[in-house]
């Protein structure tokens, strides 16, 4: 059986959330999906949920009891992504959107963060072992990222807080990227197309920022204005 939260990667759309679910036994599906959110309410409380479950095929009473337990949870699911014509036939019956346009970041303001009006993903929460975001932007995080958890981001990575799991500032090469947190201590740590193995890190916990400077990824200390 896989691993339940390894099923699941989360990205941010300018109205809500896209989960996408790996390939596995929708009972395993539904489940992994339930938990993560039973484990981090704060985080899915009150989204918009557009799910993209790939070859998966669902009929209505499978449908509709997710969406009911979604409900239950303070979630709106409003769309059903799928390479299935009888899951995509199904999610029209029940109105739901089968299509969806392509991701827009939402527009955050962080001045305080160093990002300035760049568009950012806000997540006023921990993100706990399993999760996986990935963001067209930067990322910028009001809690911990606990080992297990991963962040990959298209921009500038930012962590108000202890960064334990794995992180990927410009994922699409961009070398102007940088990683920051208060706590800093990545169980992966890359920025573009360099990487670095923190194991034998023995620093104490303090603010502290990566950066590729002569095509090195460094770590230098982060004073945050």
């Amino acid at each position: 059986m896989n691993d339940l939260h390894s099923l699941i990667q989360i990205k941010g759309l300018r109205d809500g959330l896209l989960v996408s679910l790996n390939d596995a036994p929708w009972a395993e599906q539904q489940s992994a999906l339930l938990t993560q959110m039973d484990q981090q309410p704060s985080f899915f409380q009150g989204a918009r949920l557009a799910l993209d479950v790939g070859s998966q095929i669902l009929h209505v009473n499978e449908m509709v009891d997710l969406r009911d337990q979604l409900s239950e949870r303070n979630v709106l699911l409003w769309a059903v992504l799928s390479e299935s014509p009888t899951t995509e036939q199904t999610a029209q019956l029940l109105g739901l959107a089968t299509r969806i346009s392509k991701p827009r970041p939402e527009e955050t303001r962080f001045a305080s963060s160093g990002l300035s009006d760049e568009t950012a993903l806000f997540i006023n929460k921990t993100l706990r072992s399993g999760t996986r975001v990935e963001f067209p932007g930067h990322v910028v995080v009001l809690g911990d990222v606990n080992p297990g958890a991963e962040i990959v981001a298209v921009g500038s990575i930012i962590i108000w807080g202890r960064l334990r799991g794995a992180v990927h500032a410009g994922s699409n090469g961009d070398g102007s990227a940088k990683v920051c947190a208060l706590d800093f201590a990545p169980m992966q740590l890359r920025v573009a197309k360099e990487a670095m193995n923190l194991n034998e890190d023995k620093e104490p916990a303090s603010p502290r920022m990566a950066f590729i400077r002569d095509e090195r990824l460094v770590i230098e200390s982060w004073k945050p204005s």
